[in-house]
């Protein structure tokens, strides 16, 4: 079954870089194809979202259980899976668009890396980017040494900016929570996007392009998505006379 999928992913991606020829072929469809997976999930980012708005509303709430527990972790656990499901929400919805973006991911990575498709040449490996091919890695470069740093230098800056503005948004939310994380909770947010730049080492060109892209639609898509997201709850209470 994987083979069937994975050869009519070919196929299609071979069909739309030919449609794509004069505004980037290959790459432009590597591109278009991952704006469309991201449009196809949006409604159910817009639903996470609310989701997001619905267990911050409940924040109030999970802070009485927790001190009503107190060190009971299993009935705290208990309590506020009950919680969540009364008011309709669930913890894991947030998760449920990335988890479906990894078999694309995955689908991707192996037309890149693949040799043959159906017993045929990868015809996809001959295609490049400013004459780097998209089958190449960072530390291993199949082309000159100039326009290969050049292009991953590229990548790697742009991955660079869009790790620091997701840093800088988790770190103004955590810091309008009513308890701010400290310590390892409160240094996470702001060190996890950072991450994504791991992958410049291991991965294809082709796939880095759809990180790229997959990662600024998720900060335009925040950006629009989460205006208006509560303030601090201290910080809109009126001054006490």
């Amino acid at each position: 079954m994987f083979a069937s999928l994975f050869h009519a992913a070919h196929t299609a991606v071979v069909h739309l870089s030919t449609l794509l020829a004069p505004v980037g072929g290959v790459a432009a469809a590597v591109v278009a194809v991952t704006m469309l997976v991201r449009l196809l999930l949006h409604p159910l980012t817009r639903a996470a979202v609310r989701g997001e708005r619905a267990r911050a509303a409940l924040a109030p709430q999970l802070a009485a259980l927790r001190k009503k527990h107190g060190k009971d972790t299993a009935a705290l656990a208990q309590a506020m899976t009950d919680l969540h499901r009364e008011a309709g929400v669930s913890p894991l919805a947030g998760f449920l668009p990335m988890l479906l973006q990894a078999p694309v991911f995955i689908v991707l990575y192996q037309l890149f890396a693949s040799t043959t498709v159906a017993g045929q040449a990868n015809v996809l490996l001959d295609s490049t980017l400013s004459g780097v091919p998209l089958s190449a890695h960072l530390l291993a470069p199949a082309a000159a040494w100039l326009p290969h740093l050049a292009v991953f230098g590229g990548v790697v800056a742009v991955l660079t900016a869009l790790a620091w503005a997701s840093s800088q948004r988790a770190a103004r939310l955590a810091a309008l929570q009513a308890e701010p994380p400290t310590g390892l909770l409160a240094a996470l947010p702001r060190v996890l996007p950072y991450t994504i730049l791991l992958s410049a080492v291991v991965l294809p060109l082709a796939a880095l392009l759809y990180l790229v892209t997959s990662t600024a639609w998720t900060v335009a898509e925040n950006a629009l998505l989460r205006r208006g997201h509560p303030v601090r709850a201290a910080a809109v209470r009126p001054a006490e006379a």
